[in-house]
């Protein structure tokens, strides 16, 4: 036997297997911007994991797992993928000019409560190099246990100077540098920001040597521009979206899930 089979069958549990695509839910937000609308309490995050189970992959915290760990029991239920790292770049409470990492939990502990992958960040640009260094470390070692254990590595690779240059977002020659970086290191998925247009999402997906994933970002003051660019991210050649905000934080979030699988999967949704 061999733990690449155990990447295969994870994979193949990720994505569809019509559409060969997957939407995923970036469901842990709270360990890096605190209580926000759609995951308030815990009664709130119980009522929105019922209202996504018809998505391919929910990701979550390892905090939340023992209180969610239902909505992953039984067949037809999402794939369960664990939120690796702690940032602090992005948040608006407390906000650092450069923040940092740290490590959750371990591979390991991930696969035994029953994951079927992880997703870690790597920020490159760090005004001192050896930050930078660190990061690549610490997601190749993240890569290589993953080998080792057969689950699927996610990055979602970003600038570190977001917060003082948030045009980095869209420029194309940061997001490549940064996908192919962590596809380099061993990454099995890339999560990007969608990167201002479709000819960019196309470049990106055209550099990036393993399935590129496009992120929501902040909630879209109108819905229909955040469907807008998920499915031009799909018509671009990207494999799926990790949406967290214009889904959890929808006024009908059955609803809105429902309409995103119809724009990832297409007729196989």
């Amino acid at each position: 036997m061999d733990s690449r089979t155990g990447k295969k069958i994870r994979m193949g549990r990720l994505f569809n297997q019509h559409s060969h695509k997957a939407l995923l839910v970036a469901y842990s937000h709270g360990v890096i911007m605190g209580p926000l609308p759609g995951m308030m309490t815990p009664a709130e995050m119980e009522a929105a994991c019922d209202a996504m189970a018809e998505v391919d992959g929910l990701m979550i915290a390892p905090g939340m797992l023992p209180r969610l760990e239902g909505y992953f029991v039984g067949r037809n239920r999402p794939s369960l993928l664990i939120h690796m790292d702690y940032q602090s770049y992005v948040r608006e409470v407390l906000p650092y000019d450069h923040g940092g990492t740290a490590q959750l939990a371990s591979v390991e502990q991930a696969l035994a409560a029953g994951a079927d992958g992880i997703m870690s960040y790597l920020y490159i640009g760090h005004p001192d190099p050896e930050i930078e260094k660190l990061e690549i470390l610490r997601n190749a070692r993240l890569a290589r246990e993953c080998e080792r254990l057969g689950m699927v590595f996610m990055v979602e690779a970003l600038s570190a100077q977001l917060r003082r240059h948030p045009e980095h977002r869209t420029d194309i020659a940061i997001q490549a540098l940064g996908c192919r970086i962590a596809a380099e290191l061993g990454a099995d998925l890339v999560k990007a920001f969608y990167p201002g247009s479709l000819e960019n999402v196309s470049e990106m997906a055209r550099t990036c040597p393993v399935p590129l994933m496009l992120a929501g970002g902040a909630k879209a003051a109108n819905p229909e521009d955040a469907f807008g660019h998920a499915d031009d991210a799909i018509k671009a050649g990207a494999s799926g979206l990790v949406f967290g905000r214009n889904i959890f934080e929808a006024d009908d979030v059955r609803a809105t899930v429902r309409r995103y699988r119809r724009i990832v999967h297409g007729d196989a949704a």
